[in-house]
């Protein structure tokens, strides 16, 4: 789909449909009225005969409306106006795309971004749109023989703003807002694939694709390299399985080299069965998402290319299958991880945070700024924070304020969880340094707390995206999340 900004009234739209909005109970937003006026009173008479109240989530399509030159009018209902906020806004456009999929057209113009919004300015609502837009469109069907050949698709989609000053603005939001689009679409098509596809060695090419495309540095150390580094907790997790591990860096440098780059860590379990300590059956297939982190650092470093941010930015990924077998690990062994530390092994289902804490310690290497590793590690973060909200711990309260305030601007939302040293008490183990889990309760924090271990030597957040990083049941895909949130976060940090 094409994207325009332009300024302009919505009485002089001349194509394929022009979308206004109503809110209950039957108030017309001022594009409408203009309508409205132009029509003689065409549109608020239709109202009135109780075709729409202006309810959230409804459309009225109406054609030839008389002295108006476009071929359709789209109605949206934006709700209560005393309630209109942002989710209201976001449902909005959601609802908008939704029924233009299903008519015959083949463009748009939108007068929806200038509806007030608290707290909210121009260019949040035009980034929003764009975002909101593309995933209308998405398709994954790739995988298929035939794919399902929709009706009709948007061409193309035109934001009207009302002044010159909300054009300029707009330009730059609709460039944010595809650069981030674009970062969703790829982290999405990764965790979409097959587990049979998108193995280790696959991201690995697709790191080496995406190096040659945006001209970053790319690096990917085999099983003999990660030996000779004594990453003996990651190979631990790698040894069930007949797929070779992969440990993939990639840089892009936006500033000069002596600058400090943000590393971002994401967890890249290709699939995960549990090892020794397998999974029940039930929904397994989904376990091909617990690579969501690692097409995170894809999708993040693609929406940053995209927008030439003036940073430099390393993105590390350890990418494996958790697989049983007769060389599989098993519970109760014991590992040496590259920090020197070892690990007893309690439960092989708890393998994110063994490869991550040897990627962890390997990111010291880039003198980082800071570090975020982001991972769908543990069930128990959907069982506190649900779909919504994506679990934040730190050992920096700034980087965390800053990742929260980043979840807020992106409606990519975030909530941090405590870590006092009390948790780490849980890890302590009678064979070794410490235990790759701290039993049932709190077991996200305990999880962070494992990987505080390994990050002592430069400000540290860690992102569980367990619960927000796919969707399950008839809407079955990966969300894309949480792109939205970590480049809005490297948007702040290259203003700043």
């Amino acid at each position: 789909m094409d994207f325009a900004i332009k300024f302009g009234t919505s009485e002089k739209q001349r194509g394929a449909c022009v979308v206004v909005g109503i809110f209950e109970s039957r108030k017309l937003t001022e594009p409408a009225k203009i309508l409205d006026d132009t029509s003689k009173g065409y549109i608020s008479n239709i109202l009135r005969q109780g075709d729409m109240e202006g309810k959230a989530n409804t459309t009225l399509l109406l054609h030839g409306v008389p002295d108006i030159p476009s071929k359709r009018v789209m109605l949206v209902g934006l709700g209560k106006e005393k309630d209109f906020n942002d989710k209201a806004y976001q449902l909005a456009v959601s609802t908008t795309f939704k029924a233009l999929h299903q008519t015959g057209a083949a463009d748009a113009t939108l007068f929806l971004a200038d509806i007030p919004l608290k707290q909210r300015n121009i260019a949040w609502k035009i980034t929003q749109t764009i975002i909101i837009a593309t995933e209308s469109a998405y398709r994954f069907d790739r995988l298929k023989s035939k794919p399902e050949k929709e009706s009709s698709i948007l061409d193309k989609a035109t934001i009207y703003v009302n002044d010159q000053a909300s054009l300029l603005v707009g330009e730059k939001a609709l460039q944010q807002g595809l650069a981030i689009a674009r970062g969703m679409s790829v982290a999405k098509d990764l965790g979409n694939l097959a587990p049979n596809i998108c193995t280790p060695t696959y991201l690995a090419e697709q790191a080496k694709e995406m190096a040659k495309l945006y001209k970053l540095k790319v690096s990917v150390l085999e099983q003999k390299d990660m030996e000779k580094l004594g990453m003996g907790a990651f190979l631990a997790v790698a040894r069930g399985s007949h797929q070779p591990a992969k440990l993939i860096a990639l840089e892009y440098r936006g500033l000069a080299k002596m600058e400090k780059p943000i590393v971002l860590v994401g967890k890249g379990v290709t699939f995960d069965t549990g090892g020794i300590s397998l999974k029940p059956p039930a929904e397994m297939d989904e376990m091909k998402f617990d690579m969501s982190g690692a097409a995170s650092v894809f999708g993040t470093l693609t929406a940053a290319a995209e927008m030439k941010l003036p940073l430099n930015i390393v993105g590390i990924i350890p990418a494996t299958e958790n697989m049983p077998g007769g060389n599989a690990t098993k519970p109760g062994d014991v590992v040496t991880s590259m920090s020197g530390r070892t690990i007893e092994i309690l439960n092989t289902d708890a393998e994110g945070r063994l490869i991550l804490c040897d990627a962890l310690t390997y990111a010291e290497r880039y003198k980082p700024d800071v570090v975020i590793d982001i991972a769908t590690l543990t069930g128990a973060c959907v069982i506190a924070l649900g779909h919504m909200a994506s679990g934040l711990m730190s050992n920096n309260d700034q980087l965390a304020e800053e990742l929260l305030q980043a979840s807020e601007l992106s409606s990519d939302r975030a909530w941090r969880l405590p870590m006092w040293d009390d948790y780490q008490e849980l890890l302590k183990s009678n064979f070794a340094d410490m235990a790759n889990i701290g039993g049932r309760s709190a077991g996200t924090i305990t999880a962070a707390c494992f990987l505080s271990r390994f990050t002592e030597k430069y400000s540290w957040a860690h992102l569980d995206i367990a619960g927000t990083a796919w969707k399950n049941g008839k809407e079955k895909g990966s969300t894309g999340r949480p792109v939205p949130l970590l480049t809005q976060f490297l948007l702040s940090r290259a203003k700043a």
